[in-house]
């Protein structure tokens, strides 16, 4: 999801970021699948995590608090000792340099021209969940590519009733944020969402300094 923003509308964006603006739009790609027609009032749910979401707790207590309102939104209660459906959840943030950069003025660690170093011409220089990424892009020119998904299964039987995922990508570096917002994006027209990829936009303030 490539959006040719021109150089001073990426400027303006930023300085929107930094408190100068009453708020930005948080725009997610979203796919959807559904199969449950309709939900009960207050249907409940629990969170269920795989082997490696359960070594690290602390990022994925964080990401389920994100998961939750958003679920809570669209009327589900977490209950986790009656659950008539379980939530599995992810979420991943890729650093890389901007896609309008000009290659050409950088070398060193992230490569030489097109193709170099570690794989300058990918924009890809590692990841985390909303940590730093392992190499560092230049810091004019950062860009991050996020996506959230949440799948949805009946608790007695196990089956899948409901898959979401959304993707953003910009040169923000508020993830904890964004990702939170994903997550409603996700969720737009849940029990029932468009068929197909929509763009779903959600307005989103700024923290103030």
């Amino acid at each position: 999801m490539k959006r040719a923003f021109p150089a001073l509308l990426l400027v303006a964006a930023v300085a929107a970021l930094s408190g100068c603006a009453t708020s930005w739009v948080v725009d997610s790609d979203v796919k959807s699948f559904s199969s449950i027609g309709t939900v009960p009032p207050g249907a409940t749910y629990r969170f269920d995590r795989l082997p490696s979401q359960q070594a690290d707790t602390a990022r994925q207590d964080a990401l389920e608090a994100m998961a939750a309102a958003a679920l809570d939104k669209v009327g589900l209660r977490r209950d986790d000792a009656k659950p008539e459906y379980s939530a599995q959840i992810g979420a991943r943030v890729t650093a890389g340099l901007s896609p309008w950069a000009d290659p050409w003025l950088f070398d060193g660690p992230w490569g030489h021209g097109y193709g170099g170093g570690y794989g300058y011409g990918r924009r890809f220089y590692g990841g985390g969940w909303y940590g730093g990424p392992a190499y560092f892009p230049p810091a004019a020119n950062p860009w991050y590519e996020r996506e959230v998904s949440i799948v949805l299964r009946e608790a007695g039987s196990n089956r899948v009733v409901y898959e979401t995922r959304a993707r953003n990508d910009g040169p923000y570096n508020a993830s904890a944020a964004i990702l939170a917002v994903m997550f409603q994006a996700a969720l737009q027209g849940f029990p029932n969402p468009p068929q197909g990829e929509r763009r779903v936009n959600i307005d989103l303030a700024p923290a103030r300094k």
